[in-house]
């Protein structure tokens, strides 16, 4: 009955006006960002930090969230239509949807999608309000040497789940957790890193340095992409309607995308991405008829998992944030700042502190789902056009609103200058192929980590040992983190992981 109540609690938040409005601002945005490739959820979501300290908290997490998964909805769109994932969880959606699309099935593989979607979001949603309350009895148990242990074990899950080299990916860990303690010690009183820079006291803004490294880093990264690469699908969409073959093929797929999606969107590191890999190499091994189109040329249960697995996989990584305080990847990152702006601490103290804000965000996660079969399906032309819209116009109209946006946190013309830096540092990792997610983690989870620690070891009297490997969970942890690395620097286990990771 506690659920129950609790999901009235977080309909009477979600079905406002005002909430309902927002959510649909955030799926639509997300659904646009997610057809217009090279921009991404992270980037978007970056530049509209600014804004959420205008609106209401519920509000704010509402429409960033619904930006998200509204963005792995739209990236199945240029996916199948025009070979281009707009998101890279849609990358291998590239690959059965787009040959649907040339034998004249976009209508079917658009709809295995966007229902796939539909269901493993909503799946994801009831999976979310089910082992919220649980996890987050278990979550007030922690003290600070459980937390630290398990900040220290999501660091090193987005290590390992990081595309690219292992030592590029422990790097920018590193380099986020140095640039998240620059600034004024708050215990002494000493300024750290601050190169005796007044507006460096404070320390980086996290608005500065993820709006520089994802959205300034993005738009300078794509100024080089050729126009050639932008093909764009002007044919007619006929017969969105599945054929009954069609149905009896995708949903058993659906249903195994969403348990994957489910279970890997839990992940530190994973999430959407890691969800829709393995969803479509899991159908890969499942058996097939011998009527059935092979992959790669047009299955649609190439399309039905892994857009299911990465919707599935987009909700139920709230579930580490909203439960444990602990963000799986870089949005999650970002959600964990809005939260900080307006004065939330993320973690199991929400659900006490702050229900209407929890369950409304719930609850708002699938009338949002529902929002989005409407966007994606009816709206398909007006997605095609946006397809055709010039970067030149595109990319400085941005840029312009986001130094705006920055100016306006702090009315500091300082702040967009850091933005400046940190963006063509941003493309910088891109040329060198470095991941910048993980630097995220790092700038989100450092402050975190080093007051935990500190707090650990007074308790403990400055003794490492019984701080952390003599009660018992935070022992547990730091054993399975040293497990992770001694598997992950097996010779085989490397060579598969990187197979895995590049496809």
């Amino acid at each position: 009955m506690d659920l129950i109540s609790n999901l009235h609690l977080g309909f009477s938040v979600a079905i406002t006006p005002m909430n309902v409005m927002y959510a649909f601002i955030g799926c639509f945005l997300g659904t646009l960002i997610g057809v217009l490739p090279g921009i991404g959820p992270v980037a978007t979501i970056a530049m509209l930090l600014p804004v959420t300290y205008v609106l209401p908290p519920v509000s704010a997490l509402i429409m960033m969230a619904g930006l998200y998964y509204g963005a792995q909805y739209g990236g199945s769109t240029t996916s199948i239509l025009v070979n281009l994932p707009g998101e890279p969880s849609s990358v291998v959606t590239c690959i059965d949807g787009y040959q649907m699309a040339r034998k004249g099935r976009a209508g079917p593989a658009l709809t295995a999608a966007a229902m796939g979607s539909f269901f493993a979001g909503s799946v994801g949603v009831l999976v979310l309000a089910a082992f919220a309350t649980p996890l987050t009895e278990l979550a007030f148990k922690f003290g600070p040497s459980e937390y630290f242990s398990l900040m220290v074990l999501g660091l090193i899950g987005a290590v390992l789940l990081a595309t690219g080299s292992l030592l590029k990916a422990i790097a920018m860990i590193l380099l986020g957790l140095l640039l998240g303690v620059v600034g004024t010690d708050i215990n002494s009183g000493v300024e750290r890193f601050s190169l005796n820079i007044a507006e460096l006291a404070d320390g980086i803004g996290f608005v500065v340095i993820a709006m520089g490294i994802f959205g300034y880093g993005e738009i300078i990264g794509n100024l080089g992409q050729s126009k050639d690469k932008r093909e764009v699908f002007t044919s007619k969409v006929h017969g969105l309607f599945p054929t009954k073959k069609d149905f009896k093929d995708m949903t058993p797929a659906v249903l195994r995308g969403t348990v994957v999606g489910c279970m890997l969107g839990i992940l530190p590191g994973g999430g959407a991405l890691l969800a829709a890999f393995a969803a479509y190499a899991i159908e890969k091994k499942v058996a097939m008829r011998t009527d059935e189109v092979p992959f790669g040329q047009g299955n649609i249960r190439g399309v039905a998992s892994p857009e299911s697995a990465n919707n599935a996989g987009a909700q139920t990584s709230f579930i580490p944030l909203l439960t444990l305080g602990i963000p799986t990847n870089a949005v999650m990152a970002l959600m964990v700042g809005a939260m900080t702006i307006h004065n939330i601490q993320p973690g199991p103290q929400v659900i006490t502190n702050n229900p209407e804000l929890f369950w409304g965000l719930i609850v708002s996660m699938w009338i949002g789902n529902l929002m989005l079969v409407i966007l994606n399906l009816p709206l398909i032309a007006i997605w095609i056009k946006m397809l055709t819209v010039p970067y030149h116009f595109l990319y400085p109209a941005i840029v312009l609103f986001c130094a705006i946006g920055v100016y306006s946190t702090n009315n500091n013309t300082f702040d967009i200058w850091m933005v400046g830096i940190f963006g063509f540092i941003g493309y910088l990792f891109i040329k060198l192929g470095c991941e910048p997610a993980p630097l995220l983690l790092g700038f989100i989870l450092g402050p975190m980590m080093e007051e935990n620690l500190r707090r650990a070891l007074l308790i403990a009297d400055g003794d490492w040992w019984r701080a952390f490997m003599m009660r018992p969970l935070s022992a547990t942890l730091l054993i399975l983190v040293a497990l992770l690395l001694l598997i992950v620097m097996l010779p085989g286990i490397k060579k598969k992981r990187k197979e895995a990771l590049t496809g």
